[in-house]
C-alpha cells in the first residue's frame, strides 16, 4: 500500500494577522503549489529526508543560502512532531492503532519564507497520511488545531489557526476566532470556520520575490509581546483586522468586488501602521497597486495577493512586479474537500 497525500499553499485575502489574536480572516487555497507526503508500509519505522534536507553542496556560500531557506532542520522536524501528536491524540481518545510501521518521505514545491505557508503543508500532508495509513477519522475542526500544536507546542513555532484550516478544508474559508466563539472538541480549541463558494471571488492574483525573506517566527515575534502587554496600536489594528474581514465576508456574498479590494488595500494599510517593513516588500504592494489593482501581504511578507479587473491589467502587473524580481501568477482555486 502507497498513500500519497498532498496540501497546498494558502493566501490570506483579509483579516490575517488577527488569527492569532481572536480576530477573523478570510483565505483561499493555492493549488499551484503544494507539499506532498508519501507513506508506505515498511519493517521499521523510518523517515526519509526531503530534498531540502541535504548535506551535500557545491560550495560554502551554497550552505549558507541553504541554510537561509530551510534553516538547520528542514522538515523531518515537522514530519516527527506530526507523528507524535498523532499519537498522543490517539491515545487520549482511546484509539488503539495496528503495529505494522512505514515509512515516510516527503517533498514540496511550496516557495520557502515568503509567507505561503510551507511548513504546515507539510505537516498537513503527513497527518493524511496517517489518517489513512491507520484508518483514523478526525474532525475537521480538530485537524487544523491539532496540526497547530505540531508546530506551537512542539517546535515552539508562533503560528495561528488560520494557515491550518483552509489547509484542511481547502477552498475559501471564513473563519471567526473571536474568544466568545471559540469550542472546544476532543480537547482542542478552535473557531467557527465556514466554506465559501470560490466562485464568489473576482480576478485573484499572487505574487512572490524569489529570494529570501524572514521566516514566521521571526516576523512575528514583537508584536505577539506588544499584543499582550496592551499595546493600544497592537489591539486595535488586531481589531481592525477582524471587523475588515466581517466587512470582506458580506462584499463577497454581495458581489461586490469593488468593496473587497478597498477591503484588502485597508488591509495591508493597517499592517504597515504596526510593523516595521522591509522596503523591498513595501515596493511590491506599491508597485501593484501603482496599475490600479489591490494588493496585501498573502500571509507574513514576501508573497503578496490581490484583485484585478481583467487580462489587461493582469498584463500590466505582470510586466511590472516582474521588473523588480517577482513572480507573478494566477491561483489556481477549487472547491473545498469533504473529509
Amino acid at each position: 500500500m502507497i498513500i500519497k497525500r498532498q496540501a497546498y499553499a494558502r493566501a490570506g485575502l483579509v483579516g490575517n494577522p488577527s488569527d492569532g489574536y481572536h480576530g477573523k480572516t478570510i483565505s483561499i487555497a493555492l493549488r499551484n503549489f503544494w507539499a506532498e507526503a508519501v507513506l508506505y508500509e515498511w519493517d521499521t519505522l523510518e523517515i526519509l529526508p526531503g530534498k531540502e534536507n541535504q548535506n551535500r553542496f557545491d560550495s560554502i556560500h551554497d550552505l549558507v543560502k541553504d541554510v537561509k531557506l530551510h534553516g538547520y532542520y528542514g522538515g523531518v522536524r515537522l514530519v516527527k512532531a506530526t507523528i507524535k501528536k498523532f499519537v498522543e491524540y490517539c491515545n487520549r481518545q482511546n484509539i488503539d492503532l495496528h503495529q505494522r510501521n512505514f515509512s515516510i518521505r516527503f517533498e514540496s514545491t511550496i516557495p520557502r519564507q515568503v509567507g505561503l505557508a510551507g511548513s504546515s503543508a507539510i505537516i498537513t500532508a503527513t497527518l493524511r497520511c496517517l489518517k489513512e495509513f491507520y484508518g483514523i477519522d478526525i474532525p475537521k475542526v480538530v485537524q487544523a488545531s491539532l496540526i497547530l500544536s505540531v508546530e506551537h507546542d512542539e517546535l515552539g513555532i508562533t503560528a495561528g489557526l488560520q494557515d491550518r484550516v483552509i489547509q484542511v478544508y481547502e477552498g475559501l474559508v471564513y473563519m471567526d476566532f473571536a474568544q466568545e466563539r471559540m469550542q472546544q472538541t476532543h480537547g482542542f480549541s478552535h473557531g467557527i470556520y465556514e466554506p465559501l463558494d470560490v466562485k464568489l471571488l473576482p480576478p485573484i492574483y499572487l505574487a512572490y520575490k524569489t529570494d529570501v525573506s524572514e521566516p514566521t517566527e521571526v516576523f512575528h515575534n514583537d508584536i505577539r509581546a506588544r499584543f499582550r502587554q496592551g499595546d493600544a496600536a497592537v489591539v486595535g489594528a488586531m481589531k481592525a483586522f477582524a471587523h475588515l474581514a466581517e466587512q470582506a465576508h458580506a462584499a463577497l456574498l454581495q458581489g461586490d468586488h469593488a468593496q473587497l479590494a478597498r477591503l484588502m488595500n485597508q488591509n495591508f494599510d493597517t499592517r504597515r501602521s504596526i510593523y516595521q517593513l522591509p522596503r523591498g516588500q513595501i515596493e511590491m504592494i506599491e508597485v501593484a497597486r501603482s496599475v490600479g489593482a489591490s494588493a496585501k501581504f498573502a500571509g507574513s511578507g514576501g508573497a503578496i495577493v490581490g484583485t484585478y479587473t481583467n487580462e489587461q491589467q493582469f498584463a500590466q502587473l505582470d510586466h511590472a512586479l516582474s521588473a523588480i524580481g517577482c513572480r507573478v501568477i494566477q491561483p489556481i482555486l477549487s472547491s473545498g474537500v469533504t473529509a
